[in-house]
């Protein structure tokens, strides 16, 4: 099953670990997992507008998503 993550953005379901809120205030422990992606440059933001609202980690990247952390999750797992 594959999971559309926003802006035309798919990845298989089966790779996704975790779904994350990135709303304010955000913890720092998620700022943590954010930045050290971004160092690995293993980070895509693919939110254009600046206005990211979930973390999706998966086993290889880990993406920033327009989309709620509420709709990814049960896109992701409605199947199960």
């Amino acid at each position: 099953m594959y999971v559309h993550l926003g802006n035309n953005f798919i990845i298989a379901g089966e790779k996704i670990i975790a779904v994350l809120n990135y709303g304010a205030p955000v913890s720092p422990d998620l700022q943590e997992i954010v930045e050290i992606a971004r160092l690995e440059n293993k980070l895509s933001n693919i939110s254009n507008n600046g206005k990211e609202k979930a973390v999706v980690v998966c086993d290889d990247r880990v993406y920033l998503s327009p989309i709620s952390s509420t709709t990814l999750f049960k896109r992701a797992f409605n199947y199960y």
